[in-house]
């Protein structure tokens, strides 16, 4: 049996301050919106399912789980489908319903979520550094832990309580999926925290997970990604186009990133009005987050963690093929002179073939 996590070790005390205030204010908190960022990944959902069922099984809070946007990846609509994960897509008129509000892996102000810029949150669970102090009655961010799901998972071990197969099987994929199967697991007690849950999960259903079955959209996505690469020394980029979810474009940047002799890569694409932004690197110790607040106009509009980063600049639905194009121009170059890349020369296309090639250049 996997080891349990040591109550002294430096990551507990952030869970130790969220059971310390569920239990302070659990008659007041019920009935609770648990809400993610839009387009959740598996961290946000897995926390989301984890602190939904610490808060019921413990102090008898009642909530529902709501996220904006789509769940568009290929894993994470098969995470929520096989783990049967109760979440809700609502609009910014049923936040207004509920009078409590907690918000995982995200925070107010970031951007990539619905909730009110003027509204105070009664929670905030996430991992995220911010450069202003969260707006909630209670902020429970640690930037170490890896991923947010393993502040819940923390929670969860010291109620010492049944953790249920699903709720495990949701964390593990949320811990593995965020630190890159552990190699960004920056604590001894985040590893642990895993092996604690791991022995809890079903196998299978994380496998099945893992490997799902994949549509026809995601390879044309895929085949669209890979004839718009352009490669410059040691970055990739690849402006997508019109997609159908935003997911896609970060599905795209973790594939380029696989591509020998990269460093980094820069993805958009075009949806309902706003291009959407996915960085990814494979440089230790990289702080992808900030080098995309810093190329975007409003850095409100990205934000991430070590070698992830994501954002959105709003375009409009009506607006002409002309600033779309610029936009993502723009954003090009300034990558390149944050990212210290010697400009001079081409980016040249990455995978067409010497025929197409010339073709296209004629």
């Amino acid at each position: 049996m996997a080891p349990e996590i040591k109550k002294e070790q430096g990551g507990v005390f952030y869970a130790r301050r969220l059971l310390r205030f569920l239990a302070r204010h659990k008659e007041r908190l019920s009935p609770l919106l648990i809400l993610t960022h839009d387009y959740p990944d598996p961290d946000a959902l897995a926390g989301a399912f984890a602190f939904q069922y610490l808060a019921l099984k413990v102090y008898g809070i009642e909530s529902r789980i709501g996220y904006g946007g789509a769940i568009g990846r290929t894993e994470n609509r098969a995470m929520v489908k096989i783990l049967k994960i109760p979440v809700h897509r609502i609009s910014p008129a049923q936040i207004k319903g509920f009078k409590h509000v907690a918000l995982i892996d995200t925070q107010p102000r970031f951007g990539n979520n619905m909730f009110p810029a003027n509204r105070r949150a009664d929670i905030v669970i996430d991992q995220h550094p911010s450069e202003t102090k969260p707006n909630a009655d209670l902020a429970v961010i640690d930037p170490d832990c890896g991923a947010t799901c393993v502040l819940l998972a923390q929670a969860l071990l010291l109620k010492a309580i049944e953790i249920p197969e699903r709720v495990a099987t949701a964390i593990a994929y949320g811990i593995i999926s965020d630190t890159f199967d552990l190699y960004r697991a920056q604590r001894p007690d985040v590893v642990q925290t895993y092996l604690s849950i791991l022995h809890r999960c079903d196998m299978k259903a994380l496998a099945r997970i893992q490997n799902p079955l994949r549509s026809r959209r995601f390879f044309i996505t895929l085949h669209k990604g890979i004839r718009a690469a352009v490669a410059y020394r040691r970055l990739i980029v690849s402006h997508l186009g019109d997609v159908s979810s935003p997911d896609q474009v970060s599905e795209i940047a973790d594939f380029l990133l696989t591509y020998e002799r990269i460093y980094w890569v820069f993805c958009t694409g075009r949806h309902k009005g706003n291009l959407h932004l996915s960085l990814r690197t494979n440089r230790p110790n990289a702080a992808a987050g900030e080098v995309l607040r810093d190329i975007v106009s409003n850095r409100n509009q990205a934000g991430g963690h070590g070698s992830i980063a994501g954002g959105r600049c709003k375009i409009g639905l009506n607006a002409p093929e002309e600033v779309w194009g610029q936009t993502e121009q723009e954003l090009h170059q300034r990558l390149v002179k944050r990212l210290r890349i010697r400009s001079t020369g081409e980016f040249r296309k990455l995978f067409a073939s010497p025929a197409v090639a010339a073709h296209e250049s004629e």
